[in-house]
């Protein structure tokens, strides 16, 4: 299976989706990886140099899963960023893709809002849409939920690999996150999952067998008591 993935920003992936990924990669899916701007603004000292940084910042934190395409637009300001929307589509459309995932269109960054909204026109009718957590999960009600355990060393690894953006601040965050979200499906105490919600409209209502498998769940009850586990 063809699984595209597009983040807004370089560290974008790892953070969101790399569990799922790696998940993916693991089955034997192939992965077309896009980084949709340069990541230019997301620093104390923006600019070129940066963007630089962050191009070799996120080769290196996506190594295990291939090599992404940088398409280069520019940080901050992607709704108006002219051919936005051609390169975005070009993309995705020329990886003949099964399944794409991206941010969720209520996502906290207007970046990743305006992504989604290219990402979901790009796709039409050739395929699903999976819309990856928001940043601790503010607003987001998910659909799907990836078990993401045997992978988590490695998704914290791929987002140490950004040096430039205070990396550990984020491992901090989808420790939590990714916990949690296994929390909810009842899942063992060492376990981790990230949480998905999917575009449904026709002909794509229901799409879990295109997605790596949920975090295994704990009987609720105690046999033969009411206790809760």
């Amino acid at each position: 299976m063809n699984i595209v993935a597009i983040g807004a920003h370089p560290d974008d992936l790892e953070i969101f989706a790399y569990g799922f990924l790696a998940a993916a990669t693991a089955r034997g899916d192939h992965l077309y990886l896009g980084v949709a701007t340069d990541g230019a603004a997301g620093g104390v000292s923006p600019g070129p140099k940066l963007a630089r940084q962050r191009a070799k910042e996120t080769v290196a934190g996506l190594a295990l899963l291939g090599t992404p395409t940088l398409l280069d637009l520019p940080d901050g300001d992607l709704v108006n960023a002219p051919k936005a929307r051609e390169k975005i589509t070009d993309f995705i459309r020329s990886s003949s893709p099964d399944l794409v995932i991206t941010h969720a269109p209520e996502d906290y960054h207007p970046d990743h809002r305006a992504l989604s909204s290219f990402v979901v026109d790009a796709a039409g009718f050739i395929c699903p849409v999976l819309f990856c957590d928001t940043l601790m999960g503010v607003g987001f009600n998910p659909d799907y939920y990836v078990d993401i355990s045997l992978h988590f060393d490695d998704k914290k690894n791929a987002i140490m690999a950004h040096h430039s953006q205070e990396p550990a601040r984020f491992v901090s965050a989808s420790n939590i996150m990714n916990r949690f979200r296994a929390a909810q499906c009842n899942a063992p105490e060492d376990h981790f999952a990230e949480a998905y919600r999917v575009d449904s409209r026709f002909p794509f209502a229901d799409i879990r067998d295109l997605l790596p498998p949920p975090p295994p769940y704990r009987p609720f009850y105690v046999p033969g008591s009411n206790a809760l586990i």
